[in-house]
């Protein structure tokens, strides 16, 4: 009995034992499956980890990339904003300045317009106005318009002219003067035609060339050449200015270079003589002192330029020949202002 449960009782313990070998070699085996594919699963993590590294890196770059676009973006925009503004703002500006400067010239042509509806379109050749002539008027009339305390010097109105022994008491009306005739020259007339079709002030013109070459330049040549080479291009420039002077003033300022003159000394002559006027060349130049005789000159050139810029600007409503005839008349007083005529102010 003793010996068959023993040998029952090993025979149970030696199957328990190779159960167990059993279990463990299982166990041993389904670790190492376990933990191969847990490798596998942990190599493909860490695979899958890189691929994701890498995606965020490309990311992160792109996000960089477009940050810094938008920065730059919004920086330029900001700068084109602020150009925007500040040209609109120069532009602003530009425009007012030029709509005051539109106004004043409006004021100076409405100005002008009225003025020439006086002096230019009532007074032709064919139809002078006898106000704008005092040389038209009689004796009696012109006597009307002098100022008061002026009157003629009695000494001299009872004189007797002889001739021929005889004595003949002066008569109160003038003799009418002689009529001028006139004859037009065509090639002037066809320089005067071609520039009126697109007048302008340039000298490219025969017109102009030919008037400041033969009136002109004449008109406005004087002993001090490079003064006079100033007040020429001041007058085609319309930026002379004439004023009336003191007997007593004194010349305000001295040019480095040229002589200013003073109220007896003509700046542009260099002769001694009474300067009741002053010129100023531009807005800040200096004045020169000038006397009756280069002011004639100066003045005559300047009714030439002023007449030409209203037939450029549209307000001389006169024909071709009425025009024509006027621009005779006034390169006629640039020639007699040359030749030293003058009419004396009496106001």
């Amino acid at each position: 009995m003793e010996g068959g449960g023993r040998g029952h009782g090993d025979s149970t313990t030696d199957l328990s034992r190779h159960r167990s070998a059993s279990l463990e070699l299982r166990e041993k085996e389904i670790r190492e499956k376990g933990s191969e594919i847990l490798r596998e699963q942990l190599d493909a993590a860490k695979r899958e980890l890189k691929l994701k590294d890498k995606e965020c890196e490309r990311l992160s770059q792109v996000r960089d990339q477009l940050e810094q676009e938008l920065e730059e973006l919004t920086a330029s925009l900001f700068e084109e904003a602020h150009k925007m503004v500040r040209d609109a703002n120069v532009k602003q500006a530009t425009a007012e300045k030029q709509l005051k400067e539109a106004q004043g010239k409006i004021d100076v042509l409405t100005a002008e317009v009225t003025a020439l509806k006086a002096l230019v379109l009532t007074s032709t050749p064919a139809s002078p106005n006898r106000q704008l002539h005092p040389q038209l008027q009689s004796s009696s009339t012109r006597g009307a318009h002098k100022h008061m305390g002026h009157s003629r010097n009695k000494s001299t109105s009872g004189v007797f002219s002889q001739t021929n022994g005889k004595t003949d008491q002066p008569s109160d009306s003038p003799q009418p003067p002689a009529k001028e005739d006139r004859e037009m020259d065509s090639v002037l007339f066809a320089e005067f035609l071609m520039w009126k079709e697109d007048p302008g002030l340039e000298r490219s013109s025969a017109f102009l060339s030919r008037i400041h070459k033969e009136d002109i330049g004449p008109c406005l040549s004087f002993t001090r050449s490079e003064l006079s080479l100033m007040v020429q291009s001041a007058v085609e420039n319309n930026s002379l200015t004439i004023e009336l002077v003191a007997m007593s003033a004194l010349p305000t300022v001295k040019a480095p270079a040229l002589d200013c003159g003073g109220p007896k000394n003509c700046a542009l002559s260099g002769l001694p003589r009474m300067c009741r006027h002053r010129i100023k060349l531009g807005d800040k130049g200096n004045y020169y002192y000038i006397s009756p005789s280069s002011r004639a000159r100066i003045t005559a050139v300047c009714n030439f330029f002023t007449y030409i810029r209203y037939i450029q600007q549209g307000l001389v409503r006169n024909n071709a020949e009425q025009m024509f005839w006027e621009v005779m008349r006034l390169r006629k007083e640039m020639s007699v202002a040359k030749l030293g005529f003058y009419v004396t102010d009496q106001g």
